[in-house]
């Protein structure tokens, strides 16, 4: 980590990326990871509101609102937000957001889908409310490594008391590529929402693809922690 600890990305290099089309983050198919943990998010619950960060144009948006549940999404680059709607065909709105001077939303015609484009450190449960749901995949991964507490800080200000916040890292020899995505221990998770938050490790699995290999790394680990706020 201290290799990375400096490594700072502005919001601007990231709308390069969707510009340039350098988005091999992006997955295809409902992530499996999401899918084969659910349930456990689910729990039996209706209509869950979900939440995710740094969303991109992520199929899991449509998948979860399919089964019935609303999904909210902030996103800083435009790109990736048109494509979303345009790829999963479906029709949408855009209105600004009066408390974040700049942003717009993008919202599915039967608001399902929302998707705020700004800075997600702009966001708050005082614009979209608080959600039962979190789905964290290249999100705590992807941002600079000097803005996680404040990024923890605001995701669990946007936990419902019965939240479940599924999480999903990567660990890799951080000596070999500086990021983004970073590297997140199991302990940098604790350090980050261990005061508030039940913390579990649900899964490990070998996460390493080809494309990482340009990197210059040859293994990687990926680790999915479920989250629940402490009851008070």
């Amino acid at each position: 980590m201290s290799t990375q600890a400096n490594r700072v990305m502005a919001l601007s290099e990231w709308d390069d990326r969707w510009q340039e089309g350098r988005t091999g983050f992006h997955k295809p198919q409902v992530h499996e990871l999401l899918k084969n943990n659910l349930d456990k998010v689910v729990g039996g619950r209706k209509g869950i509101r979900f939440f995710f960060p740094l969303c991109g144009k992520a199929v899991d948006m449509k998948w979860l609102a399919d089964m019935g549940h609303t999904v909210v999404g902030v996103e800083f680059a435009v790109k990736g937000i048109k494509q979303f709607f345009e790829e999963q065909n479906l029709t949408y709105s855009e209105e600004l957001v009066p408390e974040i001077p700049g942003a717009k939303v993008f919202k599915s015609t039967d608001a399902k889908i929302s998707i705020y484009q700004c800075d997600l450190y702009k966001f708050s449960s005082a614009i979209a409310g608080k959600f039962g749901g979190i789905w964290d995949r290249g999100a705590l991964v992807a941002i600079n490594p000097c803005d996680r507490q404040k990024y923890a800080s605001l995701l669990i200000s946007l936990m419902e008391s019965d939240c479940k916040y599924l999480l999903d890292t990567l660990e890799y020899n951080p000596e070999l590529y500086k990021g983004p995505p970073f590297l997140v221990t199991e302990g940098d998770v604790k350090d980050l929402f261990g005061v508030a938050c039940d913390i579990e490790l649900l899964q490990t699995v070998d996460g390493f693809e080809e494309r990482h290999r340009s990197w210059g790394i040859d293994s990687l680990t990926e680790k999915l922690y479920f989250l629940t706020p402490k009851t008070q």
